[in-house]
């Protein structure tokens, strides 16, 4: 995001819609890219969305539809595991079914 109070609201925005449990922000970092065939810099901040497989559509076009840049950094990395903790308050924070843990137990009387 080209300014910090940008990358704010839109945090703010993925995770009051349910779409990311979190965001985190970034910066100031020096970006180095090439735009329209220039070398260019700028001051950017980075933000980091948490969030489910399932979400991403969604979450996409929240992100395109409110970032300023023509074509917004939107990439996405697998969670391959984490404590099942963690994973938990993920899926509640994203979502109304009941937490992986959750199901877990009600399996097993």
């Amino acid at each position: 995001m080209p300014r910090r109070h940008l990358a704010v609201k839109l945090s703010r925005l993925t995770v009051e819609s349910g779409l990311a449990a979190c965001a985190q922000i970034s910066g100031p970092m020096e970006s180095i890219y090439r735009w329209q065939g220039i070398v260019e810099s700028a001051k950017e901040w980075r933000v980091v969305l948490k969030t489910r497989s399932r979400l991403l559509p969604k979450l996409e076009a929240l992100v395109i539809a409110h970032h300023p840049y023509d074509t917004p950094q939107f990439v996405v990395l697998p969670i391959v595991g984490g404590s099942e903790k963690y994973l938990d308050w993920l899926a509640e924070s994203t979502t109304t079914t009941p937490p992986r843990s959750a199901r877990k137990r009600s399996k097993n009387p």
